[in-house]
């Protein structure tokens, strides 16, 4: 098996997340956290659209990380979203944390919305 090490070049990855926090490139900033490959920001949680509608234009679509079990996105935050042209893929936080990683490594436009994981 030949292992190769993941290049992000210029996007910020995620490095690891706990109960309260997300830390990106070497900074730990509170949960809840929107990444995305130029950096990352504190974010309202779901009710909170207009921070991702922002980057509309660099993105494709959202991972939305619910925390420690899925749940369901709200179905109004969906349609905001979905009607600025950004799809959301729902998934635990750990599950967000790993695909946002992989895809920003491929150059995806890709963001994660990262709800706290609780105790």
């Amino acid at each position: 098996m030949r292992l190769t090490e993941i290049q992000f070049g210029d996007a910020q990855p995620i490095e690891s997340y706990g109960p309260d926090f997300v830390r990106v490139a070497g900074e730990v900033m509170a949960a809840p956290t929107l990444v995305h490959a130029t950096g990352a920001v504190h974010w309202g949680g779901t009710e909170d659209t207009d921070t991702i509608i922002a980057l509309a234009a660099e993105l494709d679509f959202i991972l939305l990380g619910t925390g420690a079990e899925m749940r369901h996105a709200p179905a109004e935050f969906r349609k905001a979203l979905e009607e600025a042209g950004i799809g959301v893929e729902v998934m635990k936080t750990d599950s967000a944390c790993r695909t946002y990683n992989v895809l920003v490594s491929e150059g995806r436009r890709v963001a994660a919305a990262i709800l706290p994981v609780e105790n």
